[in-house]
């Protein structure tokens, strides 16, 4: 599979959820608000354990290898930096559920509320909806742009974003192709 294959899957799946992040306060808001509420999710996912090859492991731990392997297959050097920075998530989660229920629980609604408020204050500089409103599907993008926005930053994978602004500017996904207004930066 050529390289530009692997560009093009990263850049379409990314481009919908860009499109609706083009304010850089939202973003930034984006790059707190996320992690806090992966941490709270993956939180909830742990005290759900699943019978695998004679041992237990928790749904929370499942449904990472599973992104992992998709983002991955999306882009081996964002999506292996995306699934390295998620194993430290998923063992502070794993840890946290085994504080008494009551911390626990008050950790996980704390992280989950608190990382929406940020986001939702994101949201307002942007002066639209999160992408999730208009697909449930980008809350697994949001890692994935956030990491690639890393590189971004750093210089690196200019194809991919070159090729992310291309689809955003052509109307591809996001608020525009749904007729509302975007962002004008």
């Amino acid at each position: 599979m050529a390289q530009t294959d692997n560009v093009g899957r990263l850049a379409r799946s990314m481009a919908f959820y860009s499109a609706y992040h083009r304010h850089p306060h939202n973003r930034l808001t984006h790059y707190f608000g996320v992690p806090t509420i992966v941490f709270a999710v993956m939180l909830g996912l742990s005290y759900i354990p699943v019978p695998l090859g004679g041992m237990q492991v928790s749904v929370a731990l499942i449904l990472m290898a599973v992104l992992a392997a998709y983002y991955v297959y999306l882009d081996p050097m964002i999506g292996g930096t995306l699934a390295a920075l998620s194993v430290p998530f998923l063992m502070l989660a794993d840890h946290v559920a085994t504080l008494p229920a009551q911390t626990a629980a008050i950790i996980g609604a704390v992280t989950f509320v608190g990382g929406w408020a940020v986001q939702l204050l994101g949201h307002k500089f942007e002066g639209n909806k999160p992408a999730l409103t208009a697909n449930l599907l980008q809350i697994f993008v949001a890692p994935l742009f956030l990491v690639a926005e890393a590189y971004f930053a750093l210089g690196l994978r200019k194809d991919v974003e070159a090729q992310v602004e291309r689809l955003v500017a052509d109307g591809i996904g996001g608020p525009g192709a749904l007729g509302l207004p975007a962002h004008q930066g």
